[in-house]
Protein backbone atom coordinates (compact mmCIF):
# COMPACT_ATOMS: atom_id res chain seq x y z
CA UNK A 1 0.00 0.00 0.00
CA UNK A 2 2.72 2.31 0.67
CA UNK A 3 4.33 1.57 -2.55
CA UNK A 4 1.60 1.95 -4.32
CA UNK A 5 0.50 5.57 -3.02
CA UNK A 6 4.68 6.79 -3.26
CA UNK A 7 3.98 5.41 -7.00
CA UNK A 8 0.50 7.79 -7.44
CA UNK A 9 2.64 10.83 -6.39
CA UNK A 10 5.58 10.39 -8.16
CA UNK A 11 3.12 9.70 -11.13
CA UNK A 12 0.84 12.68 -10.75
CA UNK A 13 3.76 14.96 -9.68
CA UNK A 14 4.92 14.09 -13.62
CA UNK A 15 1.91 15.35 -14.86
CA UNK A 16 1.48 18.32 -13.32
CA UNK A 17 4.99 18.59 -14.38
CA UNK A 18 4.54 18.37 -18.04
CA UNK A 19 0.97 20.63 -17.74
CA UNK A 20 2.85 23.54 -16.08
CA UNK A 21 5.41 23.10 -18.48
CA UNK A 22 2.82 23.50 -21.79
CA UNK A 23 1.29 26.01 -19.96
CA UNK A 24 4.54 28.58 -19.26
CA UNK A 25 5.89 27.36 -22.43
CA UNK A 26 2.37 28.93 -23.86
CA UNK A 27 2.32 31.62 -21.74
CA UNK A 28 6.34 32.79 -22.37
CA UNK A 29 5.91 32.28 -25.86
CA UNK A 30 6.46 35.65 -27.55
CA UNK A 31 9.80 36.19 -25.45
CA UNK A 32 11.66 33.36 -25.92
CA UNK A 33 13.25 31.31 -28.16
CA UNK A 34 14.04 27.16 -28.53
CA UNK A 35 16.51 26.90 -26.31
CA UNK A 36 14.66 29.07 -23.64
CA UNK A 37 11.46 26.93 -23.90
CA UNK A 38 13.72 23.78 -23.62
CA UNK A 39 15.27 24.99 -20.30
CA UNK A 40 11.45 26.01 -18.78
CA UNK A 41 10.95 21.85 -19.35
CA UNK A 42 14.21 21.26 -17.54
CA UNK A 43 13.94 23.60 -14.86
CA UNK A 44 10.17 22.61 -13.98
CA UNK A 45 11.16 18.43 -13.72
CA UNK A 46 14.02 19.42 -12.12
CA UNK A 47 12.33 21.43 -9.43
CA UNK A 48 9.56 18.55 -8.89
CA UNK A 49 11.91 15.89 -8.52
CA UNK A 50 14.37 17.46 -6.54
CA UNK A 51 11.73 18.18 -4.17
CA UNK A 52 10.31 14.85 -4.49
CA UNK A 53 13.74 13.28 -3.52
CA UNK A 54 14.30 15.85 -0.61
CA UNK A 55 10.83 15.03 0.96
CA UNK A 56 11.11 11.00 0.72
CA UNK A 57 14.82 11.76 2.10
CA UNK A 58 13.67 14.09 5.05
CA UNK A 59 16.61 16.27 4.09
CA UNK A 60 14.78 18.69 6.17
CA UNK A 61 11.12 19.50 8.28
CA UNK A 62 7.72 20.02 6.82
CA UNK A 63 9.59 19.23 3.30
CA UNK A 64 6.07 18.23 2.33
CA UNK A 65 4.89 22.07 2.44
CA UNK A 66 7.44 22.58 -0.30
CA UNK A 67 6.21 19.68 -2.05
CA UNK A 68 2.72 20.66 -1.72
CA UNK A 69 3.23 24.74 -2.20
CA UNK A 70 4.99 23.43 -5.71
CA UNK A 71 2.07 20.90 -6.68
CA UNK A 72 -0.14 24.13 -6.63
CA UNK A 73 1.44 26.08 -7.94
CA UNK A 74 1.86 23.91 -11.45
CA UNK A 75 -2.05 23.00 -10.47
CA UNK A 76 -2.82 26.56 -10.85
CA UNK A 77 -0.79 27.10 -13.76
CA UNK A 78 -3.27 24.04 -15.60
CA UNK A 79 -5.88 25.54 -13.95
CA UNK A 80 -5.01 28.87 -15.77
CA UNK A 81 -4.35 27.26 -18.94
CA UNK A 82 -7.72 25.59 -19.63
CA UNK A 83 -9.88 28.88 -18.38
CA UNK A 84 -7.97 30.76 -20.91
CA UNK A 85 -8.23 28.02 -23.58
CA UNK A 86 -11.77 27.91 -22.34
CA UNK A 87 -12.20 32.29 -23.40
CA UNK A 88 -10.04 31.74 -26.14
CA UNK A 89 -12.47 28.62 -27.93
CA UNK A 90 -15.77 31.34 -26.82
CA UNK A 91 -14.17 33.93 -28.72
CA UNK A 92 -12.97 31.55 -31.56
CA UNK A 93 -16.98 30.75 -31.75
CA UNK A 94 -18.16 34.25 -31.77
CA UNK A 95 -15.68 34.60 -34.79
CA UNK A 96 -16.62 31.84 -36.72
CA UNK A 97 -20.71 32.08 -36.61
CA UNK A 98 -21.01 35.56 -36.71
CA UNK A 99 -17.32 36.99 -38.77
CA UNK A 100 -17.45 39.50 -36.04
CA UNK A 101 -14.09 40.08 -35.60
CA UNK A 102 -12.66 43.49 -33.94
CA UNK A 103 -9.39 42.99 -32.81
CA UNK A 104 -6.23 41.30 -35.05
CA UNK A 105 -4.84 37.82 -34.23
CA UNK A 106 -2.02 39.54 -32.27
CA UNK A 107 -4.23 41.59 -30.16
CA UNK A 108 -6.39 38.66 -29.00
CA UNK A 109 -2.97 36.94 -27.92
CA UNK A 110 -1.72 39.21 -25.99
CA UNK A 111 -4.49 39.79 -24.13
CA UNK A 112 -5.31 36.24 -23.84
CA UNK A 113 -1.47 36.32 -21.94
CA UNK A 114 -3.01 39.43 -19.68
CA UNK A 115 -6.06 37.23 -18.75
CA UNK A 116 -3.96 34.43 -17.78
CA UNK A 117 -1.93 36.37 -15.39
CA UNK A 118 -4.87 37.79 -13.79
CA UNK A 119 -6.57 34.25 -13.52
CA UNK A 120 -2.73 33.21 -12.05
CA UNK A 121 -3.20 35.94 -9.23
CA UNK A 122 -6.66 35.76 -8.79
CA UNK A 123 -6.21 31.88 -7.88
CA UNK A 124 -4.23 32.63 -5.65
CA UNK A 125 -5.89 35.13 -3.68
CA UNK A 126 -9.15 33.35 -3.30
CA UNK A 127 -7.32 30.37 -2.51
CA UNK A 128 -5.99 31.98 0.59
CA UNK A 129 -9.14 33.74 1.39
CA UNK A 130 -10.85 30.50 1.48
CA UNK A 131 -8.07 29.31 3.98
CA UNK A 132 -8.35 31.97 6.45
CA UNK A 133 -11.82 33.72 6.14
CA UNK A 134 -14.09 31.23 7.21
CA UNK A 135 -17.65 30.54 7.09
CA UNK A 136 -20.39 29.51 9.31
CA UNK A 137 -22.84 26.93 8.35
CA UNK A 138 -26.15 26.54 10.04
CA UNK A 139 -28.20 24.16 10.17
CA UNK A 140 -31.14 23.32 12.16
CA UNK A 141 -31.71 19.38 12.98
CA UNK A 142 -34.54 17.76 14.64
CA UNK A 143 -34.22 14.27 16.36
CA UNK A 144 -36.64 11.65 16.76
CA UNK A 145 -35.62 11.32 21.19
CA UNK A 146 -37.26 13.68 23.56
CA UNK A 147 -35.51 16.38 24.01
CA UNK A 148 -36.55 20.43 26.44
CA UNK A 149 -35.19 22.81 24.46
CA UNK A 150 -32.58 23.61 21.92
CA UNK A 151 -28.87 22.80 22.41
CA UNK A 152 -26.80 25.02 19.74
CA UNK A 153 -23.61 23.07 19.05
CA UNK A 154 -20.77 24.48 17.46
CA UNK A 155 -18.37 22.16 15.24
CA UNK A 156 -14.84 22.79 14.46
CA UNK A 157 -12.91 20.09 12.82
CA UNK A 158 -9.32 20.15 11.88
CA UNK A 159 -7.92 22.62 13.07
CA UNK A 160 -4.29 21.51 12.19
CA UNK A 161 -3.19 24.32 14.74
CA UNK A 162 0.96 25.05 14.18
CA UNK A 163 2.94 27.79 12.38
CA UNK A 164 0.53 28.49 9.49
CA UNK A 165 -2.57 28.68 11.56
CA UNK A 166 -2.28 29.31 14.94
CA UNK A 167 -3.32 32.28 17.89
CA UNK A 168 -4.82 34.24 15.42
CA UNK A 169 -6.98 31.39 14.22
CA UNK A 170 -7.94 30.38 17.89
CA UNK A 171 -8.94 33.68 18.81
CA UNK A 172 -11.14 34.22 15.09
CA UNK A 173 -13.04 30.84 16.46
CA UNK A 174 -13.86 32.44 19.78
CA UNK A 175 -15.17 35.24 18.65
CA UNK A 176 -17.46 33.17 16.37
CA UNK A 177 -18.38 31.05 18.67
CA UNK A 178 -19.70 33.68 20.70
CA UNK A 179 -21.15 35.42 17.88
CA UNK A 180 -23.37 32.25 16.96
CA UNK A 181 -24.46 31.83 20.94
CA UNK A 182 -23.22 28.64 21.31
CA UNK A 183 -23.60 26.51 23.66
CA UNK A 184 -20.75 24.14 23.49
CA UNK A 185 -18.16 23.58 20.75
CA UNK A 186 -17.28 19.82 19.40
CA UNK A 187 -13.92 19.58 17.81
CA UNK A 188 -14.01 15.99 16.03
CA UNK A 189 -10.06 15.56 15.47
CA UNK A 190 -6.81 16.97 13.86
CA UNK A 191 -6.61 19.65 16.29
CA UNK A 192 -2.61 19.44 16.33
CA UNK A 193 -0.93 19.89 13.14
CA UNK A 194 1.21 16.77 14.02
CA UNK A 195 2.84 18.01 17.33
CA UNK A 196 2.62 20.73 20.06
CA UNK A 197 5.87 22.49 18.65
CA UNK A 198 4.36 25.77 17.66
CA UNK A 199 1.51 25.65 19.95
CA UNK A 200 4.55 25.89 22.78
CA UNK A 201 6.66 28.22 20.98
CA UNK A 202 3.84 30.67 20.47
CA UNK A 203 1.93 30.12 23.57
CA UNK A 204 -1.02 29.31 22.07
CA UNK A 205 -2.30 27.35 25.47
CA UNK A 206 -3.65 31.11 26.71
CA UNK A 207 -5.87 31.27 23.25
CA UNK A 208 -7.42 28.05 23.86
CA UNK A 209 -8.24 28.67 27.69
CA UNK A 210 -9.83 31.78 26.84
CA UNK A 211 -11.59 29.77 23.99
CA UNK A 212 -13.02 26.71 26.56
CA UNK A 213 -14.05 28.88 29.60
CA UNK A 214 -16.16 31.23 27.41
CA UNK A 215 -18.50 28.62 26.29
CA UNK A 216 -21.21 27.07 29.14
CA UNK A 217 -20.57 23.89 28.53
CA UNK A 218 -16.81 23.85 27.25
CA UNK A 219 -15.05 22.41 24.58
CA UNK A 220 -14.77 18.36 23.46
CA UNK A 221 -12.56 16.85 20.99
CA UNK A 222 -11.59 13.92 20.04
CA UNK A 223 -8.14 12.96 18.48
CA UNK A 224 -7.23 12.47 14.86
CA UNK A 225 -4.72 11.08 12.74
CA UNK A 226 -2.46 13.79 12.88
CA UNK A 227 -3.00 14.12 16.25
CA UNK A 228 -1.39 10.54 16.48
CA UNK A 229 1.55 10.35 14.28
CA UNK A 230 3.68 10.08 17.80
CA UNK A 231 2.91 13.15 20.05
CA UNK A 232 -0.08 11.85 21.43
CA UNK A 233 0.64 12.47 24.72
CA UNK A 234 1.91 15.93 24.24
CA UNK A 235 -1.04 17.24 22.38
CA UNK A 236 -3.39 15.42 24.61
CA UNK A 237 -1.83 16.81 27.59
CA UNK A 238 -1.91 20.30 25.75
CA UNK A 239 -5.61 20.01 25.50
CA UNK A 240 -6.02 19.24 28.63
CA UNK A 241 -4.08 21.77 30.02
CA UNK A 242 -6.11 24.53 28.37
CA UNK A 243 -9.34 23.03 29.19
CA UNK A 244 -10.43 21.20 26.46
CA UNK A 245 -12.21 17.76 27.78
CA UNK A 246 -10.75 14.97 25.42
CA UNK A 247 -13.28 12.12 24.74
CA UNK A 248 -10.92 9.28 23.62
CA UNK A 249 -12.96 6.08 23.15
CA UNK A 250 -15.05 7.54 25.95
CA UNK A 251 -18.51 9.12 27.14
CA UNK A 252 -19.63 11.23 29.24
CA UNK A 253 -23.32 13.00 29.69
CA UNK A 254 -24.19 16.40 29.67
CA UNK A 255 -27.17 17.82 31.74
CA UNK A 256 -29.03 20.31 29.88
CA UNK A 257 -31.97 22.34 31.10
CA UNK A 258 -32.44 19.24 33.18
CA UNK A 259 -32.07 17.00 30.84
CA UNK A 260 -28.91 14.12 29.69
CA UNK A 261 -27.70 14.63 26.71
CA UNK A 262 -24.49 11.94 25.84
CA UNK A 263 -21.04 12.80 24.11
CA UNK A 264 -19.45 9.74 22.66
CA UNK A 265 -15.81 10.37 21.43
CA UNK A 266 -13.66 7.49 19.17
CA UNK A 267 -10.48 7.77 18.46
CA UNK A 268 -9.52 8.06 14.72
CA UNK A 269 -8.91 4.66 13.35
CA UNK A 270 -5.11 5.40 12.82
CA UNK A 271 -5.39 3.90 16.48
CA UNK A 272 -5.60 0.26 15.80
CA UNK A 273 -6.83 -0.55 19.01
CA UNK A 274 -9.76 1.59 19.45
CA UNK A 275 -13.12 0.86 20.39
CA UNK A 276 -15.84 -0.06 18.68
CA UNK A 277 -18.85 2.63 18.37
CA UNK A 278 -20.79 -0.41 19.55
CA UNK A 279 -19.06 -0.81 22.83
CA UNK A 280 -19.42 2.84 23.46
CA UNK A 281 -22.91 2.49 22.88
CA UNK A 282 -23.28 0.17 25.63
CA UNK A 283 -22.24 2.54 28.24
CA UNK A 284 -24.62 5.31 27.59
CA UNK A 285 -28.66 5.60 28.06
CA UNK A 286 -29.96 5.16 24.10
CA UNK A 287 -33.07 6.51 25.02
CA UNK A 288 -31.69 9.97 25.32
CA UNK A 289 -29.87 11.92 22.92
CA UNK A 290 -26.64 10.44 21.65
CA UNK A 291 -23.92 12.82 19.79
CA UNK A 292 -20.75 11.35 18.33
CA UNK A 293 -17.34 12.65 17.52
CA UNK A 294 -15.57 10.58 14.97
CA UNK A 295 -12.83 12.13 13.09
CA UNK A 296 -13.38 9.84 9.64
CA UNK A 297 -16.68 9.70 8.15
CA UNK A 298 -16.01 6.26 7.05
CA UNK A 299 -18.37 4.44 9.61
CA UNK A 300 -21.45 6.26 8.54
CA UNK A 301 -23.20 3.63 7.30
CA UNK A 302 -22.72 1.99 9.96
CA UNK A 303 -23.48 4.22 12.75
CA UNK A 304 -26.11 4.81 10.39
CA UNK A 305 -27.93 1.65 11.88
CA UNK A 306 -27.09 2.65 15.53
CA UNK A 307 -28.77 4.72 17.92
CA UNK A 308 -26.83 7.93 17.49
CA UNK A 309 -28.81 11.04 16.68
CA UNK A 310 -25.91 13.07 15.78
CA UNK A 311 -22.60 12.06 13.86
CA UNK A 312 -19.89 15.38 13.44
CA UNK A 313 -17.06 14.41 11.51
CA UNK A 314 -14.01 15.84 9.78
CA UNK A 315 -10.98 14.65 7.71
CA UNK A 316 -11.58 15.07 4.48
CA UNK A 317 -11.38 18.82 4.13
CA UNK A 318 -13.84 19.03 1.05
CA UNK A 319 -10.76 18.23 -1.20
CA UNK A 320 -9.28 21.19 0.02
CA UNK A 321 -7.93 21.83 -3.39
CA UNK A 322 -10.92 21.00 -6.61
CA UNK A 323 -10.82 18.57 -8.11
CA UNK A 324 -9.93 16.58 -4.95
CA UNK A 325 -13.45 17.01 -3.60
CA UNK A 326 -15.15 14.81 -6.39
CA UNK A 327 -12.78 12.25 -5.01
CA UNK A 328 -13.65 13.09 -1.46
CA UNK A 329 -17.64 12.45 -2.84
CA UNK A 330 -16.40 9.29 -5.05
CA UNK A 331 -15.12 7.32 -2.02
CA UNK A 332 -17.19 7.91 1.26
CA UNK A 333 -21.16 7.78 1.75
CA UNK A 334 -20.99 11.53 2.57
CA UNK A 335 -17.39 13.11 1.89
CA UNK A 336 -18.90 16.82 2.86
CA UNK A 337 -21.82 18.37 4.38
CA UNK A 338 -24.85 17.27 6.14
CA UNK A 339 -27.78 14.28 5.19
CA UNK A 340 -30.20 11.92 7.16
CA UNK A 341 -29.51 8.52 6.63
CA UNK A 342 -30.79 5.44 8.45
CA UNK A 343 -31.54 6.38 12.00
CA UNK A 344 -29.30 9.30 12.63
CA UNK A 345 -28.03 12.74 11.35
CA UNK A 346 -24.65 13.07 9.83
CA UNK A 347 -22.69 16.27 9.31
CA UNK A 348 -19.20 16.34 7.90
CA UNK A 349 -17.12 19.17 8.07
CA UNK A 350 -14.39 20.45 5.37
CA UNK A 351 -12.82 21.39 8.32
CA UNK A 352 -11.76 25.52 10.21
CA UNK A 353 -7.99 25.26 9.20
CA UNK A 354 -5.70 23.49 6.69
CA UNK A 355 -3.67 20.96 6.15
CA UNK A 356 -0.25 21.34 4.35
CA UNK A 357 -0.03 25.20 2.51
CA UNK A 358 -3.00 27.55 3.47
CA UNK A 359 -5.04 27.45 0.22
CA UNK A 360 -8.43 26.30 -0.34
CA UNK A 361 -10.23 25.95 -3.60
CA UNK A 362 -13.34 24.42 -4.21
CA UNK A 363 -14.04 24.28 -0.57
CA UNK A 364 -13.99 26.94 2.41
CA UNK A 365 -12.56 27.07 5.92
CA UNK A 366 -16.10 26.56 8.32
CA UNK A 367 -17.18 26.05 11.37
CA UNK A 368 -20.69 24.75 12.08
CA UNK A 369 -23.67 26.12 14.21
CA UNK A 370 -26.00 22.99 14.81
CA UNK A 371 -29.15 23.74 16.52
CA UNK A 372 -30.41 20.67 17.80
CA UNK A 373 -33.96 20.06 19.17
CA UNK A 374 -36.11 16.42 20.02
CA UNK A 375 -39.97 15.79 19.65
Amino acid sequence: MRNAFFITIFVLLQLFSLGAALSLQWWLQPWTNTTLQMSIWIVIFAITNSLLLLSVKRVFANSYRWVSGWMLFMHFLVLTALLTSLLYAGYWLIVTFTDYRVLNASVVTMGLRVFALLIFIGLFIYALYSAYVPVVRKKTIHINKPMVGQLRIAVASDLHIGRLFGSGAIDRLHRLVIQSEADILLMPGDIMDDNTDAFIAYDMQANLTELCASLPYGVYATLGNHDLYGHEQPISQSLRHAGVYLLNDDVVCLTHQGQPIWLVGRFDNHKRARVATTELLAQVNIDEPVILLDHRPSDIVEHSQLPVDLQVSGHTHNGQVFPANFIVNSINRLGYGYEAIGKGHFVVSSGYGFWGIPFRLGSRSEIWLITLSGK
